[in-house]
């Protein structure tokens, strides 16, 4: 399908073919008849990525830390590496966008296929033929509404919560500082509320255009103040509304100077904010930001998973914001098509963007046009480059986010004995990135087109983690050999599935690997030969400084991430297990009686005992100073000690001699991890890590869980 994208290194604007989106939870597959052009969010856009690499340097200094400080631990080539890998990977405009559904998830009831819908929201409701669309993102369009008066629904939804937080009354008298595209929808709202309206802009035609939405008075801007006084009889105006786009201060000032005692001025554009004190403070003003669309954004839990505010208690959330506009758009209380410019079939957008970002002509609300042909087909596997031939293990990847693309591919593509046919990511868009960058013959949204490729004979799968046991079910019934980043899984049922399967495979060679690559660190290697001869059990500490994760992320949701003990502390059970070289027995948690955050899953301790009588005891923290190492690692037996800091540094203590290992960046094991993964394929030797080894790790993981919410011991 055809999708607009920018690229942020070159900052040019694409019509690419790419795959249509997958169906996810909550969610719709949408076909686009038309989407609506933003321009003073998309302008501002593309005008970042125009800017030098300096110049987005000084304007994101925090950003510029943390590059320094990946530096010093990962290296300056691994480092920048990552940096263009970010700056390569294209990204989807538009934000406001109406079509057909085609495909609805099963929990997003209320939608069918067939229904008209209008869509909100950055990276769902772009400038593509399909897009998928969080159900609490999407509304129905009322019959009197066409599919290119319902594409302003995002706009629509952004003006009306503005005047919510302005909360005007029955004739009162409002001024709307900027008369673009949100200003002009502002206008007509507000009088579609019963109010009298002054506008102002630096642009005559805009002037005039407001005018014709019914505005009571419409002056430059250099005529406000004398206006603003005439138009309120002395008093000053009830509210203002700043729906400029400006850097510079002036909106914000003159809102101060025109605004009534006690009076309201509302921040809906992106504008200075300087807020000088004088006229605030002489006058009482109450200055309010208006969150785009309304209550709802930002927020993952009602955006992406499709949990709901109490009407009661919330009356309007951005969906229901969406749907009142449509509605007034119904009631021809908000006319739109006076409104657009210019319109432009999705082939001809480059166009529309250089109109916008030159200023060849004058323009208000542009619209993106789409094929009307619904029965037309999207493939969604498209051929890409000539592919590799001739090598022993030929991949398939599901799911290329940060970590795979970050710290498996490039182990991977150093070995020079592996193919990497096809990418398959549920966008679409990041799958043809990476098959073009690394010549992979395809690209999909569909991951069964992996498991059908005859040509694949291996699976990687990096998805999130609630996807990861049924793809290592298919891979493997599929007879794939597989690798899946942790965890395994989220339940006991899923473990018991990919055991009974794996089993049955198994015997045919197919080999399944977790990706618990601590254990294949050098510094996990000299641990092993430092203990090799230890006649008595190991008493272990790790230590995890983590970080915060959001609750409202998705590792922190149980049936998607699965929380970070199963998530992540696999890592260093297994790392203790690869250590002592027995499996554990038992295991006891403990958490934090309470926390401000809501989480004390991630504020906790983990303590094991393994089959050859060792102990070991994992500190979880996710409130430490991001300043400490994330990883400190100490091992005890016959009178020997061993300290791991952060995989840069491993002190060895026996007799009276100390000894340090040390490696020249931080060296998790990724590049062994990759390299005994091809072997064993390439061999068809024994699996790199026992099936029993990942079933016992995962199983501690997750009675570790259930020992938090209990406090019991739990034996395998």
């Amino acid at each position: 399908m055809k999708q607009i994208l920018q690229h942020n290194r070159s900052a040019t604007i694409q019509v690419a073919d790419v795959p249509p989106p997958a169906l996810r939870g909550s969610g719709l597959l949408v076909l686009n008849q038309a989407s609506l052009i933003s321009p003073g969010t998309e302008k501002s856009t593309v005008h970042s990525a125009q800017q030098s690499l300096m110049s987005r340097a000084m304007e994101r200094p925090e950003k510029v830390k943390k590059v320094l400080a990946s530096i010093q631990k990962d290296g300056l080539t691994q480092t920048l590496s990552r940096v263009f890998d970010k700056l390569d990977a294209p990204v989807a405009l538009g934000y406001s966008c109406a079509g057909t559904v085609v495909e609805v998830a099963q929990d997003a009831g209320g939608f069918t296929i067939g229904d008209r819908v209008a869509c909100a929201g950055q990276n769902y409701a772009s400038h593509a033929e399909m897009v998928y669309v969080p159900k609490h993102l999407c509304v129905k369009i009322p019959d009197a509404v066409d599919f290119e008066d319902a594409s302003f629904v995002t706009l629509g939804a952004i003006a009306l919560q503005g005047i919510r937080q302005a909360e005007p009354r029955l004739g009162d008298r409002i001024a709307v500082i900027g008369l673009g595209l949100l200003g002009q929808l502002t206008v007509q709202l507000l009088k579609a509320s019963g109010c009298r309206v002054l506008g102002t802009d630096l642009d005559p035609s805009k002037l005039e255009l407001t005018r014709q939405f019914g505005a009571d008075l419409a002056v430059e801007s250099g005529s406000l103040l004398d206006a603003s006084a005439t138009f309120s009889d002395g008093h000053g105006v009830d509210a203002v509304i700043i729906t400029a786009s400006t850097t510079d201060n002036g909106p914000i000032e003159m809102a101060g100077a025109i605004a009534r005692k006690k009076g309201r001025v509302v921040v809906v554009g992106a504008v200075g904010m300087n807020v000088p004190r004088e006229p605030y403070y002489k006058k009482e003003l109450d200055l309010r930001l208006s969150m785009s669309y309304g209550p709802g954004r930002y927020d993952s839990r009602y955006e992406e998973q499709g949990q709901d505010y109490p009407f009661a208690y919330v009356r309007w959330t951005e969906q229901r914001n969406m749907q009142a506009f449509l509605e007034l758009v119904a009631d021809r209380k908000v006319l739109l098509k006076p409104l657009i410019t210019h319109r432009f079939p999705i082939e001809q957008a480059e166009s529309a963007y250089s109109l916008m970002m030159e200023g060849k002509a004058p323009y208000i609300a542009m619209v993106i046009t789409y094929p009307s042909d619904r029965a037309r087909s999207l493939p969604r596997t498209i051929a890409v480059g000539k592919g590799q031939a001739g090598r022993a293990v030929t991949m398939g990847i599901i799911g290329a986010g940060n970590h795979v693309k970050d710290m498996l591919l490039p182990p991977l593509q150093a070995l020079n004995r592996v193919a990497i046919r096809g990418i398959c990511t549920a966008s679409g868009i990041s799958a043809k990135t990476l098959a073009g960058k690394i010549d992979a013959a395809f690209c999909t949204s569909d991951a069964q087109s992996i498991l059908d490729d005859q040509a694949i004979n291996c699976v990687l799968i990096g998805t999130r983690h609630d996807s990861h046991a049924s793809l290592v079910v298919r891979s493997l019934l599929a007879d794939k050999h597989v690798f899946v980043e942790k965890p395994l899984c989220l339940t006991e049922d899923e473990l018991q599935e990919i055991r009974a399967t794996y089993e049955k495979k198994s015997v045919d060679g197919v080999r399944l690997m977790v990706g618990f690559n601590r254990r294949f660190s050098p510094h996990a290697k000299e641990a092993r030969n430092f203990f090799a001869s230890r006649t008595n059990p190991l008493v272990m500490l790790y230590r995890v400084n983590a970080g915060r994760i959001p609750p409202d992320h998705w590792v922190q949701d149980p049936h998607v991430g699965g929380g970070r003990i199963v998530g992540e502390v696999c890592h260093f059970v297994d790392y203790m297990l690869s250590l002592c070289g027995a499996l554990p027995t038992s295991v006891c948690a403990g958490r934090v009686g309470r926390h401000s955050s809501g989480l004390t899953d991630d504020q906790c301790s983990v303590t094991l005992t393994f089959s050859d009588g060792s102990i070991g005891t994992i500190v979880y923290t996710a409130e430490g100073n991001s300043a400490l190492p994330k990883e400190r690692f100490e091992a005890h037996a016959d009178g020997t000690s061993l300290v791991m800091d952060d995989f840069m540094e491993t002190s060895l203590y026996e007799g009276s001699h100390r000894r340090n290992f040390k490696t020249p960046k931080r060296d998790k094991g990724f590049t062994e991890e990759m390299t005994r993964l091809i072997q064993s394929i390439e061999q068809g030797g024994p699996a790199v890590i026992p099936f029993e080894q990942i079933e016992a790790v995962t199983r501690a993981c997750l009675l570790a869980v259930r020992s938090l919410q209990t406090g019991a011991t739990y034996h395998l």
